[in-house]
């Protein structure tokens, strides 16, 4: 068998016969097949065009600085690495695999032994470890390198699969050389071979007269896992058969047509290029976000773009201001100026939870719609979360594009290509890229929303890291709702914030409320100096609103803009605990109507609290929310309470009565909503203060007069605890969530603010960062006859985070390494593949996997159909009640519907109890809803509701309504 080549194919031409007849890839089913040659041509190719067309700026100009002609030899490298990355397929370990294509192998002088003789002992020789050992050899022998030197180059080969190879590994193969070419008369011809093909690929590819340069470059850390991460996109991309076709029907085709075609077919949105902004803060506020008639940018605002175009160099920004303060537009204005300073091509807003994800993808894509280089082209978007494809926005957006093999090359066969509708190809479009669709590619979009999980996932040790790692550094990130994070995720954040710093990645953190410890540890992380001093300049610790800026080494800058002249004072009052205490006292403040939120810290306690209050007010008046209800009722929930108590320029239904609403935690962040009185459980304080930013958010009427008389002062009511022991005792409920230290310190800082002594009003925000800073700080707070009680409690606290901090260390990426310090080992001792699953996410979240069931109905006669109560969808079409055949596969739409409705069943469901559960409801099995029949449903556990809505589960018994989720009792009969 040969392997050809047409007149065009410069490298064949440097090649003898035995060379030629290396294989790269075969397809059993076809028996197609691609030399060696072809592939290395074809990932050569690829990697120019990536580079010159996809690659960000800001990627290309941090591997350019690293070499002695910049870019040019940056692109030679990442063109050359491409080409070679697998050289190790030009051994016997891997050719004896096939035995025809062996066999066309021997028949040139390359004898190998087959492969059942080989055995085991080919594990030691995986390709891209043996690609990279005769690489390193190549070097040495060759072009005179050091052994020193050539690890920090070779690692991209030795890493293409997704974890670069340890010492021990590396060590196994050199005492293996049998395995890298066959001994006796034919070692001369493999080795002759495997020299021929690096020779030619040096000559092909430009940079046989480079590597003399190159031998006293120390290439850093970063630019090794980003020639790895190019490497690897170059060869994904060349091994799609849809787009590079095997022989022999592509056997002479022509390589420029090869490419183009290839590259056509791909069509990937080329990186965004941010021009810079000028003018007022104002006009740009103006242009790019829908600002009230006569609305100004904020102080805050205005002092982030101020502070942006001040740094020399785009770095890391924390912006600290009170909730409604236009946070997410003050870091999107500010993204916007770093791009266009910093090269990066795109922006990933990374936040805690997949609601609030979802609630930012619409106002990402907005402002995607206004920014000059987005708006009128063609760019990538990215919803990255586990149920991303279930969201209404990021659906619209696949269903506009076609599919290109959305796929990872080392996890299946890739999809036909289809054609891409001609309509959509013509204009100018946002576009959720088919290719960019795989679960290890989808961060490299441009534009992505979605969970701090994605961000902190860059800071775990697992396979095709470097992806992660590519997908950022070409990015402006922003962090939101930085307070938000525990110990055990801080971990990972702080060392992810280490290697953004390296990649000079612009970063942008918001919060409302952050301790000046987090802040300092956030700088200190990101700029790599330790002695990093952010007070100062005569601004003091508890400044607030407060902006600081870092760049990568440098010295942090600290600005403190005006607060807007909105304010609220909140009356702070305790509030014994008790429903009867709690009823009764609604009942009085709502004597003439208002609108309440009671927030309290467990789902348990929603459901009590809602139980009593409907027995006085009436179900009518008494809305739940709470993370317990399947995906979309929690969506039409989070709709509902925004239609009823959003800002009154978008709502004219805000109930005239009196109306409560009890929330778990999904109450705090995220939604627009306005309330007259607040009840809410002791939780920490900058978490009280977030529910706080819920009560008169919005101005109703002159002095709020369109609130009833008794609520126009905004009042906070506070329970959850007994309020009458010597040192005040949370509900257990609260200290399982938060723990007691962070509740004690809440409720010492705020006895200034409670009633029973001369307590004044909290005054929002000028009391912001002093609640926040005393409640976190290390100084007594409280009585003196608290402090035996609170220091028992910190003991545990510190046990606890100091635990949370060893075992978030163990998988956790090491620190940048020293410049020329190859990669070896840079994920060993890992967590092997992860993705955003549970499983996934407890790596990164101290939490324990959550057991996520789809829920559906069976009705009387054992049919299966989709919940009956939910509403049509945006077109129109009927979702409640549809059929789900066991016999037969559902259709799509009623598949998509029924996998909306996920729902994470609660801690009950864990440890042998999660065993039990699953036994039990994988006894509901479907063969007809497995595998490619519904791709929604297949692999999914499923809970079937009888007509009741009610169920047995492993011990308990479960109980769903539309109206107050999911409910969970002990079953007595068990």
């Amino acid at each position: 068998m040969s392997g050809g080549g047409n007149a065009r194919s410069r490298l064949v031409r440097r090649l003898g016969e035995p060379a030629r007849a290396v294989w790269a890839k075969h397809d059993r089913d076809t028996d197609g097949w691609l030399p060696l040659w072809r592939h290395m041509e074809d990932s050569a190719a690829v990697a120019g065009l990536l580079w010159d067309r996809w690659l960000p700026v800001a990627v290309r100009k941090l591997i350019a600085e690293a070499l002695p002609r910049g870019e040019a030899d940056a692109r030679a490298l990442a063109v050359w690495l491409a080409g070679v990355h697998d050289i190790g397929k030009a051994t016997p370990a891997f050719a004896c695999q096939v035995d025809q294509l062996a066999e066309a192998m021997r028949d040139h002088g390359l004898e190998m032994r087959s492969a059942r003789a080989l055995g085991p002992d080919r594990r030691v020789a995986p390709h891209g470890l043996a690609g990279q050992v005769l690489l390193e050899e190549w070097l040495e022998e060759r072009h005179g390198w050091a052994p020193a030197r050539t690890g920090q180059f070779t690692v991209a080969v030795g890493g293409h699969h997704g974890v670069p190879p340890e010492h021990g590994q590396i060590k196994a193969l050199y005492a293996r050389e049998e395995l890298l070419r066959t001994p006796g008369a034919s070692s001369r011809v493999w080795r002759q071979v495997q020299t021929e093909l690096l020779d030619a690929c040096a000559e092909q590819f430009g940079v046989a007269e480079r590597l003399p340069d190159w031998r006293g470059v120390r290439l850093p850390q970063p630019v090794q896992v980003l020639l790895t991460a190019l490497v690897i996109v170059s060869d994904w991309i060349a091994s799609n058969p849809d787009l590079f076709p095997y022989f022999p029907d592509d056997a002479s085709s022509d390589d420029h047509e090869r490419l183009a075609a290839a590259w056509q077919g791909l069509d990937l949105p080329e990186p965004w290029r941010a021009e810079e902004p000028d003018g007022r803060a104002q006009e740009l506020f103006a242009s790019r976000f829908d600002l009230p008639a006569g609305a100004e940018a904020r102080p805050v605002q205005e002092a982030a773009v101020e502070l942006a175009r001040e740094l020399e160099t785009s770095g890391l920004m924390i912006v600290e201001a009170p909730m409604g303060e236009g946070k997410t537009e003050a870091a999107l204005a500010v993204a916007e100026i770093f791009a266009a300073r910093s090269g990066a091509g795109g922006v990933f807003f990374a936040l805690p939870t997949m609601a609030t994800g979802n609630a930012m993808f619409p106002r990402l894509l907005d402002w995607l719609a206004r920014v000059p280089g987005v708006a009128g082209s063609r760019r990538s978007v990215h919803l990255a979360h586990s149920k991303a494809a279930l969201n209404e926005d990021f659906a619209g957006l696949m269903a506009r594009t076609g599919s290109v093999a959305a796929v990872d090359v080392d996890e299946a066969a890739p999809a036909s290509r289809q054609k891409r509708d001609e309509r959509h190809r013509a204009g100018a479009e946002l576009v959720a890229h088919a290719w960019l669709r795989g679960r290890k590619k989808a961060m490299l979009a441009s534009f992505v929303a979605g969970t701090i999980d994605q961000l902190l996932f860059a800071g775990l040790k697992s396979r095709h890291l470097a992806l992660r790692h590519l997908a950022v550094a070409g990015k402006v990130v922003v962090i939101d709702e930085a307070h938000a994070y525990d110990t055990y995720m801080s971990v990972y954040l702080d060392r992810v914030l280490s290697w953004l710093g390296a990649y000079r990645v612009p970063v942008v953190v918001l919060s409302a409320t952050l301790p000046a410890s987090r802040r300092r540890e956030l700088v200190e992380a990101y700029s790599g100096r330790a002695d990093a001093v952010v007070s100062g300049e005569g601004v003091a610790s508890d400044a607030y609103p407060l902006l600081t800026a870092v760049a990568p080494g440098g010295v942090p800058l600290v600005r403190r803009p005006e607060a807007s002249a909105r304010s609220t004072e909140v009356g702070v009052e305790r509030l014994a605990d008790g429903l009867d205490v709690l009823v009764d006292r609604l009942e009085t403040e709502l004597a003439d109507g208002g609108c309440v939120l009671v927030i309290r810290n467990t789902v348990k306690r929603v459901l009590e609290t809602a139980g009593a209050l409907r027995d006085r007010f009436g179900a009518e008046s008494v809305m739940v929310a709470h993370s317990r209800f399947v995906d979309l009722d929690r969506a039409g929930k989070d709709r509902e309470l925004l239609r009823l108590f959003g800002p009154p320029e978008k709502t004219g239904d805000r109930p005239t009565g009196r109306h409560i609403v009890v929330a778990s935690q999904v109450a705090e962040q995220s939604l627009d909503v306005d309330f007259d009185l607040l009840v809410s459980d002791l939780c920490p304080v900058d978490l009280l203060l977030q529910r706080m930013g819920r009560l008169h958010r919005h101005r109703r009427g002159q002095d709020q007069r369109e609130r009833p008389e008794r609520l126009r002062t905004a009042r906070c009511l506070v329970t959850g605890a007994d309020w009458d022991a010597e040192v005040p005792a949370p509900v257990r409920g609260s200290i399982a969530v938060y723990g007691r230290h962070a509740l004690l310190r809440s409720a010492a800082v705020l006895l200034p603010h409670l009633d029973g002594g001369p307590r004044r009003p909290v005054r929002l925000p000028a009391d912001i960062s002093p609640l926040v800073q005393n409640a976190y700080g290390t100084d007594p707070v409280g009585p003196d006859h608290w402090q035996d009680a609170m220091k028992t409690a910190v003991e545990r606290f510190e046990q606890h985070r100091d635990d949370q901090a060893q075992r978030a260390a163990v998988f956790r990426l090491g620190d940048v390494g020293k410049p020329g310090r190859p990669l070896f080992g840079w994920v060993a001792a890992g967590v092997g593949d992860t993705d955003d699953s549970p499983a996934g996410r407890a790596q990164v979240r101290d939490s324990r996997d959550g057991l996520e069931v789809v829920v559906v109905q069976r009705r009387g006669d054992g049919s299966l159909a989709t919940l009956p109560w939910l509403e049509p969808d945006g077109k129109g079409r009927q979702r409640g009640g549809l059929e789900l055949p066991q016999d037969a596969t559902p259709t799509r739409f009623a598949a998509r519907t029924a996998a909306s409705c996920g729902l994470r069943l609660p801690l009950q469901f864990s440890g042998e109890t999660m065993d039990r559960a699953i036994e039990e409801l994988e006894r509901l099995y479907l063969r007809t809803w497995q595998g490619k029949n519904s791709p929604w449903l297949s692999d999914q556990l499923i809970l079937a509701l009888d007509e009741d809505c009610q169920t047995h589960l492993a011990g308990f018994v479960l109980r769903y309504s539309p109206s107050d989720g999911l409910e969970v009792t002990r079953d007595e009969d068990d």
